[in-house]
């Protein structure tokens, strides 16, 4: 495993590490400033918690959800590291990954500026797939037998949440028909902030463990070692990631807290917990079983299933819409850039 002494060694003898690490923290960063925040902001919709409780809740549990979780499963990160071969040129290789991270922001700007809808895991994903088959030439850059989770990911958080989410909220009203309207309403805003701080945990054990592995990468290689060599993900990297990750959510969090929470469809509390708790689930489930999702998907799918529980007309169906455009712009999309600006980074250095 590799010491914070010899990560510091190994940025002295190769500077172009340090170039990659700052492109790959940067969309921590940003991860953190967006899909952290996105995470948490239901339960300010329903005025639960207010504005600043809910931005220190989401810095505290992203930050613990992904070294908590990287002490009980690595999965995720290790699936992010098996998906794709560089090669065995490393120099080349370290190019072709600041090329995907540059495509990931590059993907990440244009889709904002045309208002198409995408998601950084899914932009990583593909980022990542485009630079692999750029330096390698040719399929062998990609292991299909990692890369299919992704797919198993996109069925599983969607179906799971939607089913799930629909389910509990269906099931709530029947158990609490007797309860005081009041108190069960006072009850379930208190457990819909639970059932948010558990969707930031995930957030951070599902998107952290993304990005670690990307960081983790960059390091073997600028090592001439292979992923597979480093002896897993040791402790310093893994509290960095996680500090800049909630960096962005503080930094940056309030405002798609307030736009998110303000503007969601709107949800009782039970609605809200049901939502959470599904969502907080369906992560849970993929992340033990290494399975790469879309924090954002995931609980959309669960916010969907509960709102039509109650009444499926309430629900905007556009929204299903904008997931499957994610999904049909930004893997082809991002992967070409990623492909693309590999190809001209390696003539270029």
């Amino acid at each position: 495993m590799i010491s914070f002494e010899q990560f510091l060694s190994i940025l002295a003898s190769n500077p172009f590490l340090a170039v990659v690490m700052v492109l790959v923290l940067g969309t921590i960063f940003v991860n953190g400033s967006t899909d952290a925040a996105n995470a948490i902001a239901e339960p300010v919709g329903t005025r639960s918690i207010g504005v600043n409780e809910a931005i220190v809740m989401s810095v505290v549990c992203n930050f613990v959800g992904l070294v908590a979780m990287s002490f009980v499963s690595t999965a995720v990160a290790d699936t992010m590291s098996n998906m794709v071969d560089f090669g065995g040129d490393t120099h080349a290789a370290l190019i072709a990954l600041a090329a995907a991270t540059v495509g990931i922001v590059a993907w990440g700007v244009g889709a904002w500026i045309f208002g198409i809808p995408t998601s950084e895991s899914h932009a990583l994903i593909a980022g990542l797939t485009g630079a692999a088959l750029a330096v390698s030439g040719g399929l062998d850059g990609v292991n299909m037998g990692e890369w299919v989770k992704v797919i198993y990911g996109l069925v599983l958080s969607t179906a799971l949440g939607l089913l799930a989410g629909w389910a509990i909220a269906k099931a709530i009203p029947r158990l609490c028909r007797h309860a005081d309207r009041r108190k069960a309403n006072d009850f379930f805003g208190r457990m819909q902030v639970v059932g948010a701080a558990g969707v930031a945990l995930m957030h951070g054990a599902q998107d952290g463990q993304k990005f670690m592995s990307t960081a983790m990468m960059a390091i073997a290689l600028a090592a001439n070692m292979g992923v597979s060599d480093v002896g897993g993900f040791p402790l310093w990297i893994e509290v960095l990631c996680a500090g800049i990750m909630a960096l962005g959510t503080a930094v940056g969090g309030k405002k798609i807290i307030k736009t998110v929470g303000m503007n969601m469809v709107q949800l009782d509390k039970y609605q809200g917990f049901a939502a959470s708790i599904s969502a907080t689930a369906s992560l849970l489930v993929a992340t033990l079983t290494g399975l790469p999702v879309s924090t954002t998907h995931t609980k959309t799918a669960a916010i969907m299933g509960a709102g039509a529980a109650e009444n499926v007309r309430s629900v905007n169906w556009a929204i299903a819409k904008d997931m499957v455009l994610t999904w049909i712009f930004t893997f082809p999309g991002c992967g070409l850039i990623g492909y693309v600006l590999a190809k001209i980074f390696l003539v270029l250095f």
